[in-house]
Order: C-alpha cells, then sequence, then structure tokens
C-alpha cells in the first residue's frame, strides 16, 4: 500500500470518528449561539477553499489557466441564476473551449 493511500485511509478513519463524537458527547445539550454561527459557516467556506485550491494551484505554484476561466464562466451563471446543471455546463464548456484553442 502507498503512502497516498494510507493516508486516505487513515483520513478517513479520522472523519468518521469525528463525525460519531458530536453526538456522542453532544447528547441532547444545544451549542452555544456563537458556535453554531461558525458551524453554519464552516462548510461553505472550506468548499471556497477547495474549490480555490482546484481552479488555481498547480503542484507547489499558483497558476491561473482554464480552470479559472472555467470558475469564472460559473460564477457569471450563478449571479445571473442559472440552475445548477447549466453552471456546471457552462464552466466545462469554456474551460474545454480553452482547452481546445491554447
Amino acid at each position: 500500500m502507498s503512502a497516498a493511500w494510507l493516508a486516505v485511509l487513515v483520513v478517513g478513519a479520522a472523519t468518521i470518528a469525528l463525525k460519531a463524537a458530536g453526538p456522542v458527547f453532544a447528547g441532547e445539550r444545544e451549542l452555544p449561539a456563537g458556535a453554531s454561527r461558525v458551524l453554519d459557516l464552516l462548510a461553505p467556506a472550506l468548499l471556497a477553499a477547495l474549490v480555490a485550491t482546484q481552479a488555481f494551484a498547480s503542484d507547489e505554484s499558483l497558476v491561473v489557466d482554464e480552470r479559472g476561466a472555467g470558475l469564472a464562466a460559473a460564477a457569471v451563471a450563478v449571479l445571473l441564476r442559472a440552475p445548477l446543471l447549466l453552471v456546471i455546463v457552462v464552466a466545462a464548456a469554456t474551460a474545454a473551449g480553452l482547452r481546445a484553442i491554447t
């Protein structure tokens, strides 16, 4: 087993343990209002960080290429309130079209 797969398994096991620990330790208690607000914002912030990393990182450097243009096209489609499937198609078509040109 390679080191990458071992890391995937360890992270997966840690994720399952953390998800199981929440209900076990919290029980029926409510979270404080401040902690609840932070947790509500955590998932979108993490998703945004992952998208930015995938769109603008290559190995150990930052790049602006077709992926960034696809992300920008998707952002415009979201601002125009397009359906999710159309947003994905617009982003993919933009990135694929620019890759075909260059």
